[in-house]
Order: C-alpha cells, then sequence, then structure tokens
C-alpha cells in the first residue's frame, strides 16, 4: 500500500502537538487533556485501519499540524521542539531495531489499553502511570535517552514525570507511522515545501 505526503503530515503533526505538551507539562504541570487523550488513543490504535484512524480523525491533529506548519515558516515559538523531535526520531530508529523491546511494548500497549478501557479514559492517571511506566522500563534504555527541560518543582512530581514519559511514548509511535509511511530525515531537507503544501490542504 503506499501512502501520499497527505499521510506522512498526519504523522508529523503527531509527534510535534504529544512534544509540545511534554514541554507545556514540563514547564507549568499542566497539560491539555483533549491532546493527551488524543496522544494516548494514537499509542494503543495499534492496527488502525489508515494515518488519519490513528489519531481519530484529521481534526485530532490540527493543533499538530499548526504547529509544523509554524516551524516551516520559520514562525516557531520554542526553539527545544524541534530539537526533541529529531532526538524521538533517532531514539525510533534503534527502538524499532530492537526486537525485544519492541514485543514488550507491544503486549505492555495492549494490557493497558485493556485498563483503558475498563476506567473510560484513556488519559486516566493509571493509564498515564501505567505508560509512563512502559517507557521508562523500555524505550528510556536506548540511545539516545531523550533530555526534557523544564521547572525543577514540576519535574519532582511523580504525576508529572509519568505523564511525560507517557507523551514520549506517543511521540516514538507517531515516529514508528511516519517511517511506516515512508518519511524520511531528508524529507525535511528536500520536501519542506511539499509537506508544507500538504498542511495548508489540511489547516487554515
Amino acid at each position: 500500500m503506499s501512502f501520499s505526503i497527505d499521510d506522512r503530515v498526519l504523522a508529523v503533526a503527531g509527534i510535534a502537538q504529544a512534544l509540545q505538551q511534554v514541554r507545556r507539562i514540563a514547564e507549568t504541570g499542566h497539560s491539555d487533556n483533549a491532546i493527551v487523550r488524543t496522544a494516548m488513543d494514537s499509542v494503543m490504535r495499534i492496527d488502525a485501519a489508515s494515518p488519519a484512524a490513528v489519531y481519530g480523525s484529521v481534526t485530532q491533529v490540527e493543533p499538530g499540524l499548526r504547529l509544523v506548519r509554524d516551524y516551516f515558516r520559520n514562525q516557531g515559538k520554542d526553539d527545544l521542539l524541534p530539537r526533541l523531535a529529531l532526538s524521538v526520531m533517532q531514539l525510533e530508529r534503534r527502538f524499532v531495531r530492537e526486537d525485544a523491546a519492541v514485543d514488550k511494548v507491544t503486549a505492555g500497549i495492549r494490557r493497558t489499553a485493556e485498563r483503558a478501557l475498563e476506567l473510560g479514559d484513556s488519559s486516566h492517571p493509571d493509564v498515564l502511570m501505567a505508560m509512563g511506566t512502559l517507557y521508562a522500563d523500555t524505550i528510556s534504555q536506548l540511545k539516545p535517552r531523550i533530555m526534557v527541560q523544564g521547572n525543577p518543582h514540576y519535574l519532582g512530581q511523580a504525576a508529572v514525570v509519568s505523564e511525560i514519559r507517557a507523551l514520549l511514548l506517543a511521540a516514538v509511535r507517531s515516529a514508528v507511522l511516519w517511517r511506516q509511511l515512508g518519511g524520511t530525515y531528508w524529507d525535511f531537507l528536500f520536501s519542506r515545501r511539499s509537506m508544507l503544501e500538504a498542511i495548508e490542504r489540511r489547516v487554515r
């Protein structure tokens, strides 16, 4: 099955909006619950029918599409966000080569999805704790390790750390999707205009 650049920009948007929440909660201790829920849902939709279905719909990743659009227009407001995204993409390359880690993460996601269904909320603190622990026990052990900067007051709180790790897991999941859809680092150099046009077709 072939995928278009319109599909690939959805995955980039998924990475961007998950990482923006990482930055937000690390600095303020608060996150946007709707975006966190979209991120967690995307992790649990392992066998989605389409790239848009991973996130529920294109609408669910509009915040991320706008973020990426702004950076492509050199209007990004957080210089650390692109660096964080690059680290996630590098980590994803290492992760998918570690079969044991992939199997452990997949099994952990399926268990957590069942718990989320019981709770009726994929952004429930118990779900975020489970996802965060799964990330810490698996992907976080690989290099390059992602270092999140922020307010030490919030980064010292267990619930904040769990949510950050859960969101990093979601960002890695979107990075995996990006690769599955044919995305490469070269796209950011040579297909930047095409990606921007694809985003502008989605959001205004």
